[in-house]
Formats: structure tokens, sequence, C-alpha cells
């Protein structure tokens, strides 16, 4: 309610009116000078609408296209999100804004990197994802509570940018506003994360009920458990969502990032040791901070810390682990969200650019990003909650994954057989080296 005030006397202070509320005499920096006003809010919010526009269509085209062409639409997102960066690359070198143009080239070649380290793992990855999307679909409540959610982010959107238009078009010099800018980002950033993974406990509840009931239809199933279980995510639930999405989206792409460099690395065993650190490092924060706790949250009620532990715990216990390090759907459904959000801020920056041609289209371009990554966020969280889910039923009663589907449950098991099998003849190399340079060093005369 707090944020909700700020963000409409922020946006009042220059709709319709130049300085409302004469917030221009705290403008003033150590020269006595004061930034170019640049105009009123409702010159900027509609740029912000289309952006939050832009992003619900594309949120509900692909879970659309999804349920039809999982497979294709997947392969799509991972290959193409490296071309489009690397366009944005181009485009922004022509228009002579050369530390963007940097960076996304930076961002197209890292993409690539990671693509090409984890090609040999897609065909898996999109087996799992087909699966969930499968099973999303077999549960329209939960499609229908997707679309909801992106609703009512939209509609805090349309306050949000209210805010975020004044501020852009507010009297403050370039850095203030920059800096109101990051705050703001970082609040709507929080708040889209507590909207997803409070669509992930929903959706994990309800998948995890189908799994153990052994389908939607049966006699068994609890009624009204769509009910229940959104009642008791925005209740009892809330408060670790709302701790638990603080840390774990961050976490996550840093853990995937250092693991896809892990494996490019050769026999520099300086940099190995650098990366080993911060990789065991980042493992320790996953056992506290992971994306299936929300699904422990979900089925046990359990605390978030708690509910980490005990999902990270349950998963080395059964060595389902390997598979999941193996398993790379988060990863695409992140290029999915990237995708979307480079869209968004692309139609807003080039609506902005042709009205104005300075560092308007930048800050109006990044934030319209950040809004198009929230709203398709909320739309692949589904299928993500559904991956998480079946993890962890296959980690706690492999039967329940087999009654669902005996094909899938045998591509799962067979693929968790290789991984350990990898594992262990990994672990025999290591072994045998360390033994051999410790007889090494044995016979070396001193």
């Amino acid at each position: 309610m707090g944020l909700a005030l700020g963000l409409a006397v922020l946006g009042l202070n220059r709709f319709k009116k130049s300085d409302r509320f004469n917030f221009d005499r705290y403008t003033t920096n150590t020269t006595g000078t004061v930034g170019n006003s640049h105009g009123l809010t409702e010159d900027y919010w509609p740029m912000f609408g289309l952006g939050g526009g832009v992003g619900t269509v594309l949120g509900w085209a692909w879970l659309l296209l999804l349920g039809f062409q999982a497979n294709h639409m997947m392969k799509i997102s991972v290959h193409i999100l490296t071309t489009y960066l690397a366009v944005v690359s181009v485009l922004c070198f022509w228009s002579e804004h050369f530390l963007w143009g940097v960076t996304f080239a930076i961002g197209a070649a890292l993409q690539f990197l990671y693509v090409i380290s984890v090609i040999d793992r897609l065909p898996f990855t999109m087996l799992v994802l087909q699966k969930a999307v499968k099973m999303v679909w077999s549960l329209p409540e939960v499609m229908r509570v997707s679309y909801a959610f992106m609703l009512v982010m939209l509609l805090w959107m349309g306050l949000w940018s209210f805010g975020a238009a004044g501020v852009v078009a507010s009297n403050i010099n370039l850095n203030g506003r920059w800096w109101l800018l990051v705050v703001l980002s970082l609040s709507l950033f929080w708040t889209g994360a507590v909207l997803c993974n409070t669509v992930h406990v929903i959706v994990s509840g309800m998948v995890f009920l189908v799994l153990i009931h052994g389908g939607r239809e049966a006699a068994s199933m609890p009624p009204n458990s769509l009910m229940k279980s959104l009642r008791y995510s925005v209740t009892k639930s809330f408060g670790s969502i709302c701790y638990g999405s603080l840390f774990t989206a961050a976490i996550r792409t840093l853990r995937w990032e250092i693991r896809g460099l892990r494996s490019k690395i050769g026999k520099n065993e300086c940099l190995l040791c650098c990366v080993d650190f911060l990789f065991h490092l980042v493992e320790t924060l996953v056992r506290f901070f992971n994306k299936y706790a929300y699904v422990q949250i979900a089925v046990h009620g359990k605390s978030f810390n708690r509910s980490a532990r005990d999902a990270w715990e349950l998963f080395q216990s059964t060595g389902v682990e390997a598979l999941i390090a193996y398993d790379c759907s988060g990863a695409v459904l992140l290029m999915v969200t990237l995708l979307g959000g480079l869209i968004t801020g692309t139609c807003s920056g080039v609506w902005t650019h042709i009205k104005w041609d300075d560092d308007r289209v930048t800050m109006v371009g990044s934030t319209a990003m950040l809004m198009g990554m929230v709203l398709v966020g909320l739309a692949m969280v589904v299928v993500e909650s559904a991956v998480t889910s079946i993890y962890i039923c296959y980690a706690e009663d492999p039967l329940l994954i087999h009654r669902w589907d005996a094909e899938f449950f045998n591509q799962l098991s067979e693929a968790l057989h290789q991984r350990l099998q990898h594992r262990s003849s990994r672990a025999r190399e290591v072994l045998t080296q360390n033994r051999l340079n410790v007889g090494i060093q044995e016979n070396v005369p001193l």
C-alpha cells in the first residue's frame, strides 16, 4: 500500500501539469542547476502500456502454442534468443548506443556458448517439458489461474508504469532518475517473483494431488482442491513465498551459468579451482533456496528453509539430484521469458525512439523489458511447476509416475541409471588421477 501510494504520487506530480506537488525544489544539485524537463506523465505512459499489452499477449500466446507444439516451440526459443540478441546488438551499434551494443553482443555470445555446452541435454529436457505440458493441459483450471494472475499483475503494472512514467518525465537529473527506476524495477521484480511463486505453489499442489490420487477424476480426489490450494498459498504460505522469492531466481540463474562454465574448462587447474569454489558455494546456497521447496510448502505446509533442505536431502538420498542437474528445463523456460522481455522492450523502445532520440529510449525500453519478462514468466511458471512436481513425486514414490505414464517412467529410470553410472565413472577417474599424482610426487627427488 505504501509503494502504491508512492507510485501514485510520482505519476500525479507531472500528470497534465508540470510539477504539481512542487518536487522540483528538492532536485537542485550541488551546482545549483536542475535537470532538463522531459515532459508529462501521459507522454510516456502509453509506451509502458504497450509493453504491458505485448507481454500479456506473448504470455498467453506461448501457453496456447505450447499445448499444440511444445517441442517445436521450445527449440525455437532456445535458438532464436541468440539471433535476437545479436540483431538488437547490431541495432544498438547502428543507433550509436555502444554500451548497450556491447552488452547485447556479450549476451548473445554467452547464450550461444551455453546452448553449445548443453546441446546433448536438450533431448531429455524436451521430453520432460513435453510431459509437463501434457500434465498442465489436462488441468484447465490451472491454466485459468495463470491467466487470472497475469491480469492481477497487469493491473499492478498499470499503477507501477504510471509512477515510472512520472519518474522518466520528472525534472530530476539523469543519475537520480536512473536510481529511482532501479529501485522501482527491483520492487517490480520482487512482486513478479512473489506472484510467480504463488502460482507455483497452487499448480504444484494440484499436480501432486492428481498424481497421488491417480487422476483428477478419481473418486478419492478432494473437492474444491483448487480453491483450497489458492487460499492456502495466499494465507499460511504467503510469508514463505515472499521470503523465498528474494533469492531463488538469482541463485538458480547463477548456478546454471557456473555449471555451463565448469563443463567447458579444460585442464587449467587454477581456473578450475576458482570455479569449483564458486560452484560449491552456490550448491550450498541451493540447499536453502531452491524452487522445489514450493512443492513441499504446497503439499506439507512446511516453512521455506525446512522445505528447501528436505527437498534437497530427498533428491540426494534417492540419486534424483543427478537427473535434475542434467535437466535444463528451467534454463529453457528462462530463455522463453528473456525472449518475451526482449520483444516487449524492443516494441516500447522503438516507439520511444520514433518520438524522442535520447536517453529516454534506454529508460523506457529497459523497464518495459522487465515488464514483459514478469508477464511471460507468469505464463511459463505453470510448466515449470509441473516439472518440479514430477521430480518430487518421482523421488518420493516412483510408482506415482509409473501409474500416470509408464513409458515416461521407464525413460526417467533409464536416464537416472545412465547419469549415476556417469558420475561413478567420473569419480573413479578423479580418484585414479589423484593416486597417480601422489605417486609422481613421492618419486620426485629433492
